[in-house]
């Protein structure tokens, strides 16, 4: 039973950590777009 339940936390905190790297690579890239954007408006 100890060993599920190291099981399950290990395995929650990589899927929690991955979450937390796909959030902020989706706000880099959110940032590069509008940067983009607001080159756009400029020209």
């Amino acid at each position: 039973m100890k060993t599920i339940a190291t099981l399950l936390a290990v395995s929650f905190a990589l899927l929690a950590a991955g979450c937390g790297t796909i959030r902020g690579a989706g706000e880099d890239i959110q940032k590069a777009g509008s940067a983009i954007e607001n080159a756009a408006k400029k020209k």
